[in-house]
């Protein structure tokens, strides 16, 4: 008789494997903040990594669980070498790795209050605090969901369901009157996808221009709004960005929630990425009109120190969070009533979910949000350091004032033509990327190839930048 199932619970097999895990990533931490001895990305092709994998699969062990483990490590994208400077996925603290592991083993669902009580409290109190952060004011709160375009789609069906002239949720859509939202050119992909996943079509998306800054102009909100209107579209929230992905430029709130305010209009914020920037007394101002917003998503994982996926979505009436997804599931949830805080699968996309709010409440009680805002302002103040060394460099051109963490530029060597240089910055940033050494990605700017580096790890430095934009001279092809 096979005992495998009393041998995968052993608590002290468990124990041994939870020791050797702890050390390698200890040790792999403090190789990573050197900057020493590892590369920021170790590169191979997807097909190389698909037969690394598939020879390792085929070969299933328990005794080579240590190698397992180190070998994960060693062939991941390393998020806490200072030389990493990708993409917006913050190298987590320590102690959230902690936390990961007791909620993965306690592993309580959300769906509903006696399923997961803590985890659902926890929640309470976590998004509690973010809704006072942002300073929405006493009726605010909100949910924790998995992602930034969950957050984004939760908070404009929310919309949707308050703003349009019926119950959309159980009557459709009506086609006469065709709804509409307004956002930035430059807003996340995201806001886009949840319109069409809402069934809007393109002609739901009204792409309003961006200035030099790549920030809305707001100014143009009135006539992209009349014409709407004359072509019989229903418009019924305005989207702001703080910050843009592509480029960290943060949209005039303020602005933009008057502009809502006069015309009735439900204003979300996708604060995925710079909603934190609000902890901070030096950055603060960036979000001022923020707590204007009937909506807001930040994301945790982002500017806030958290693994992936955390992301909260505010209400600035929590009441309105109720609407978002309407129907019954008597099995489940029972009568659905607003002051049913603990239930919260009436409230989120997803019915089983993690515990989320675990970590991020476990970093508030240990640090408070002075970790934060400690973090936010160093990766800010660090980024402006490499605008400065990029236009001190003749061959090199700033896109444009970073406001974030993310700078975009390009490698401008001598007197080319636009196509060259396009050319010129695709093959050194595939070089680097290939090279490992430093990860930085790419965007397109006015139809210009930009090279984009984004300041996550706060140990990153003045002598990271330095070598860096020698190490994109180096990857220069020759002429």
């Amino acid at each position: 008789m096979s005992h495998l199932i009393e041998k995968a619970y052993n608590p002290e097999t468990f124990r041994k494997h939870g020791h050797e895990l702890v050390d390698q990533l200890a040790d792999y931490l403090k190789v990573c903040l050197k900057g020493e001895g590892i590369k920021a990305l170790p590169w191979k092709s997807p097909d190389e990594n698909l037969n690394l994998w598939e020879t390792d699969f085929s070969e299933p062990s328990e005794k080579n669980l240590k190698e397992f483990f180190a070998s994960v490590i060693q062939h991941s994208n390393h998020l806490h070498h200072p030389k990493n400077m990708g993409h917006q996925v913050v190298p987590p603290v320590p102690l959230t790795a902690l936390t990961e592991l007791l909620s993965a083993f306690l592993n309580n669902s959300m769906a509903i209050y006696e399923v997961g009580p803590i985890s659902t409290a926890i929640e309470k109190i976590v998004t509690g605090w973010t809704a006072s952060l942002l300073g929405m004011g006493k009726k605010a709160g909100g949910v924790l969901t998995s992602g930034g375009s969950i957050g984004n789609l939760t908070g404009l069906l929310a919309a949707r369901q308050h703003q349009a002239d019926t119950d959309i949720w159980e009557q459709g859509t009506k086609t006469e009157h065709p709804l509409a939202v307004m956002v930035s050119a430059e807003a996340h992909y995201s806001i886009a996808r949840a319109v069409k996943i809402m069934g809007w079509g393109e002609k739901g998306i009204i792409k309003i221009p961006v200035n030099e800054q790549k920030k809305i102009e707001h100014r143009l909100l009135e006539n992209h709004y009349q014409q709407a209107i004359k072509e019989g579209k229903n418009v019924i929230a305005v989207v702001g960005s703080a910050c843009t992905t592509s480029t960290g430029s943060y949209d005039p709130l303020e602005e933009m929630a008057a502009f809502c305010k006069t015309h009735d209009l439900w204003f979300h914020v996708d604060g995925a990425h710079g909603a934190g920037a609000a902890l901070t007394p030096k950055y603060k101002h960036l979000v001022k009109g923020i707590e204007k917003a009937d909506s807001v998503v930040v994301d945790f994982h982002k500017m806030l120190l958290c693994p992936a996926l955390t992301t909260a979505v505010i209400f600035k009436n929590n009441d309105y969070s109720y609407e978002t997804f309407s129907q019954k599931a008597f099995y489940l949830l029972g009568n659905q009533k607003k002051d049913n805080w603990y239930d919260i699968a009436q409230r989120t996309l997803e019915c089983t979910k993690k515990m989320m709010g675990v970590k991020i409440y476990a970093v508030l009680r240990t640090y408070g949000s002075q970790l934060f805002s400690e973090y936010i302002t160093r990766t800010y103040d660090r980024t402006k350091v490499l605008a400065e060394l990029i236009k001190e460099s003749e061959d090199f051109q700033l896109a444009i004032e970073p406001e974030a963490n993310i700078a975009c530029f390009r490698y401008v060597p001598r007197q080319k033509n636009s196509r060259e240089l396009d050319a010129l910055n695709r093959t050194v940033r595939d070089r680097l990327k290939k090279d490992g050494t430093f990860y930085i990605v790419q965007t397109i700017i006015d139809d210009r190839v930009f090279l984009r580096a984004t300041l996550m790890n706060p140990f990153t430095s003045k002598t990271d930048f330095i070598q860096l934009l020698q190490a994109i001279r180096d990857k220069s092809p020759e002429d």
